[in-house]
């Protein structure tokens, strides 16, 4: 009897061993005694994990990531360039809290306002930019509440440009604060240009000559020793929102959001948003496909070219988040017999799908890679003029 047990305990031992879905020693997620916290992975936007992710709390300061996407989105549209300058206006000039000491007529460079925003978390910068872009605080505040809404933030209400308000109806939730810092990574990549930077000097020109002040970063995880890349983002605090955090990371191409808010103390907000990374990074695993098959040429009916080339509409990856290996992976490539004339460049002529024992991972649009016009009387004469002579 105990031989047999033995036996079936070595089989069990094996095939565990064996099986590439087994995720050994699984990291448990850390213990968060912040208020509400959540772990985002940023290319897909699933959620690893998350903690009262849908209480509404004061934002502070993470209120400047919306202020930052709609810097970007002017930047992107053409509205606005980066050496462009903005003149401090009086409102702007009497924001407290954190600032960078703007005087009223001053002038910076867009680009120089956003590092204030962004490193020293300038409140004065950030109404500054919103006078430049939408000519009030209160018409740029319009906008970042439209913004959010089309982002999904169905939790969150604007009533200033930089969290500094003490209004009861300026309000967001950490899962909202995860898709507005989503937005700006991955749409706008360079942020962490600036949100990388850990200390760089400004220079004020006003009428009382030249000075230089220095802007330090308010992200001390830059700072502290991790096991992945911190690439930004942004801190919060007042009196009302607690300490606030809005932390992305990067590894092996992956990268991730862990927001934590209302925090008890300055330091627990660092200390729990890099647990909260390093739990996610154990979990992620990302697949792509630096190979993918050949494509063949495809009849097109009716076409003044018989054939069309095909290309793939992207790079094929996936990010797993439950901590399981990609293994045996296989390609199903899907195309029709024909595509018929006209054909649009980009037209969606098949798919190649990816599957891990059975199960579908995904797939990449396969299209053409070139227009084919419909073929003439002319054409088909043409054609077989050819083929007579040859």
């Amino acid at each position: 009897m105990w031989g047999k047990r033995l036996v079936s305990i070595v089989l069990l031992v094996l095939i565990t061993a064996l099986n590439p879905f087994t995720v050994q020693a699984q990291a448990q997620p850390p213990e968060i005694g912040s208020k509400t916290a959540i772990l985002m992975e940023a290319s897909t936007g699933e959620v690893i994990y998350e903690k009262n992710a849908d209480e509404r709390c004061s934002p502070a300061s993470i209120t400047k990531i919306m202020t930052l996407i709609l810097i970007f989105d002017a930047l992107e549209e053409g509205k606005i360039t980066l050496d462009e300058m903005v003149t401090t206006s009086a409102h702007a000039r009497s924001m407290g809290g954190s600032q960078v000491f703007l005087e009223e007529g001053e002038q910076q460079t867009v680009e120089t306002l956003i590092k204030c925003i962004v490193v020293a978390s300038g409140n004065d910068a950030s109404v500054a930019m919103a006078e430049h872009i939408a000519g009030t605080e209160e018409a740029f505040i319009a906008m970042m509440n439209e913004r959010a809404a089309g982002l999904g933030m169905t939790q969150t209400r604007f009533e200033d440009c930089c969290g500094l308000t003490e209004s009861p109806e300026h309000l967001t939730t950490a899962r909202d604060v995860a898709l507005m810092s989503r937005e700006l990574i991955t749409v706008y990549p360079q942020i962490i240009d600036y949100s990388t930077i850990w200390m760089e000097n400004i220079v004020h020109h006003t009428a009382k000559g030249s000075s230089e002040f220095g802007l330090a970063n308010t992200n001390k995880l830059l700072k502290m020793e991790t096991d992945f890349t911190v690439t930004g983002l942004k801190t919060g605090s007042t009196s009302r929102a607690g300490c606030c955090l809005s932390a992305t990371g990067k590894k092996n191409n992956t990268d991730l959001i862990a927001v934590v808010m209302a925090a008890p103390d300055y330091k627990t907000r660092f200390v729990e948003a890099r647990a909260l990374l390093n739990y996610g990074f154990s979990l992620c695993r990302r697949y792509e496909d630096t190979d993918p098959l050949q494509l063949p040429e495809i009849k097109v009916k009716g076409g003044k070219e018989e054939t069309v080339a095909l290309k793939y509409e992207g790079p094929f990856s996936i990010v797993r988040t439950d901590g399981k290996e990609f293994s045996n992976i296989e390609k199903k490539l899907e195309l029709p017999d024909f595509l018929e004339a006209p054909v649009e460049e980009g037209a969606k002529a098949g798919t190649l799908t990816y599957y891990q024992d059975g199960e579908k991972l995904g797939f990449v649009r396969v299209t053409a890679a070139q227009e084919v016009e419909k073929a003439s009387y002319r054409d088909y004469l043409l054609r077989m003029w050819k083929r007579f002579c040859i």
